[in-house]
């Protein structure tokens, strides 16, 4: 008679520590875990090299810990339907054991289809939370409670070492190997994209808390800034390698540990409340796209359904590659493009230039946005695309002016100039506005719309939505069903720290 095993699926969840479905499936008996190398999504327009590369890096060391603890992992190229039909053809599997994914459209499809095969093998499949992310939610009413009250709780132990059962053979792990199973992808500079692993986010949340975040709270709005005073967790947050719960426990921790009375402390833990703050409204965006998922393809308020249709095929690019003519804008364009990341106020930037001033369909922008960020993380990508494009019907609209977001944030043009070398030679205005020089940069693309009028015209059709029928009363729906519900310990930290809505402002970490 063949052993029971029970295994564990891995998705964004690249690590062991505080790790519910590992720690679960361990107490059923004997595991071990598989991660499936999807290439049919890896050719979806959202996804990239450089996300790939993260996982990459982290599923190295992850299969070490794992093996310390007596755990095989295994891997398969092909569709995760096909690699469980393969297990269970050679296997006893009792179980199957995962955290629950709000990904995009096609995660939520394969799914269905693996649960669908699961179960027509009576093989149960347990889901476990894995953020405050709670799935057939009714009502937010409590939310924010329930997640205090999950972050709260103490973090799943390290499952028992096991030793792995003698009856598998090493055929089965040989056949489910690491040899020639990864993507492919077109070359590509991936120099400057954050580093995957474990121990890179534990450095990274570690040297935050440590004293790098103290002009978070500030810093965060300047792209020159904020590549050093957030704390770059959004990356292992989104795949796993930390866990929410251990980055709530640590910041809670550090600011309990700073003296009230001591002024040096002051800004370090006005930016640990703000970093709080963040962690809570990582979840509650989530939410939104676990709740709605036709967010990633529809407009939340149906009055805004097809009033971007047609993608100018010239200024999406122009907007991708940073080739607007808007210094500003093209330096956070070309960062994005070679790092990976870019602050969240810049994010808000980019996706207003592409819904509002090129008036392209967000759909289009967001998937080519989103395959731009290594830390893309649908349930919060999706919700924040749609809110700053204006088609939620209950977000302030707000049509970020590119040139004064260079004054205001690079006023010295210290970022224009790493990016754009174009322009390097010049100060001032003739740096933020070349195009106003009697004689512009050759080299330099001009102009390509006025944006004070491309704003207005896109303000009018906004608006004159709006002002229909019935818009009033879908709108009051939506946020009834959306809105955050906040906890009292989130609204006492609100009113002492005079923090915005978080339905007004775009996620970072």
């Amino acid at each position: 008679m063949r052993e029971e095993i029970n295994i564990v699926y891995l998705k964004r969840d690249l690590r062991i520590e505080d790790h519910a479905a590992l720690f679960s499936a361990r107490k059923q008996g004997a595991i071990l875990a598989l991660y499936v190398i999807e290439p049919d999504y890896w050719t979806l327009p959202d996804t990239s090299a450089r996300q790939w590369q993260f996982i990459d890096q982290s599923i190295e060391p992850l299969k070490n810990q794992l093996a310390k603890l007596g755990i095989p992992l295994l891997f398969f190229k092909g569709d995760v339907v096909e690699a469980f039909h393969h297990l269970t053809s050679q296997l006893k599997v009792a179980s199957v054991h995962s955290h629950q994914e709000t990904g995009n459209l096609w995660t939520f499809k394969r799914d269905i289809a693996v649960g669908n095969y699961l179960k027509s093998q009576n093989i149960p499949w347990h889901e476990h939370m894995q953020h405050g992310v709670f799935r057939a939610l009714d009502t937010r009413n409590g939310w924010a409670n329930r997640w205090d009250a999950m972050m709260g709780e103490a973090g799943y132990p390290l499952p028992a070492r096991q030793i792995w059962p003698t009856k598998i053979t090493d055929a089965l792990l040989s056949e489910f190997s690491t040899d020639v199973l990864r993507p492919n992808f077109p070359t590509e500079d991936l120099s400057q994209i954050q580093q995957g692993g474990r121990e890179e986010g534990l450095a990274a949340l570690a040297s935050f808390l440590g004293g790098r975040g103290e002009n978070y709270r500030k810093a965060m709005s300047s792209p020159l800034e904020g590549a050093d005073a957030c704390s770059r967790i959004s990356c292992h947050l989104a795949y796993g390698t930390l866990s929410m719960r251990e980055c709530f426990h640590a910041a809670v921790e550090t600011l309990g540990s700073l003296d009230k009375e001591n002024p040096a402390n002051k800004k370090m833990r006005a930016s640990l409340v703000s970093f709080i703050g963040r962690l809570h409204w990582h979840c509650h965006f989530i939410q939104k796209l676990e709740t709605t998922p036709a967010i990633e393809w529809q407009e939340l308020h149906p009055a805004y359904e097809g009033m971007r249709t047609e993608v100018d095929q010239e200024l999406i690019e122009r907007w991708f590659t940073g080739q607007t003519g808007w210094p500003f804008f093209d330096a956070c364009m070309r960062s994005l493009q070679a790092t990976g990341w870019i602050n969240f106020r810049m994010r808000a930037m980019i996706t207003a230039v592409a819904s509002y001033h090129f008036w392209l369909p967000w759909q289009e922008s967001g998937k080519r946005l989103g395959a731009l960020l290594t830390d893309y993380e649908p349930g919060i990508h999706w919700p924040q695309i749609q809110m700053q494009s204006g088609t939620t019907g209950i977000n302030t609209v707000r049509v970020y002016n590119p040139i004064k977001q260079g004054y205001d944030q690079d006023p010295d043009g210290i970022f224009i100039k790493r990016w754009v070398p174009e322009l390097a030679h010049l100060e001032g205005k003739a740096l933020h506005e070349p195009w106003t020089l009697d004689h512009p940069p050759k080299d330099y693309l001009p102009i390509v719309l006025d944006h004070q009028q491309a704003a207005r015209e896109a303000r009018e059709k906004i608006w004159a939505v709006r002002k229909g029928k019935g818009f009033r009363n879908e709108a009051k729906d939506i946020l009834n069903k959306h809105s955050s519900r906040k906890s009292l310990k989130q609204a006492d930290h609100r009113k002492r720290n005079k923090q915005v809505d978080p339905d007004q402002i775009t996620m970072d970490f």
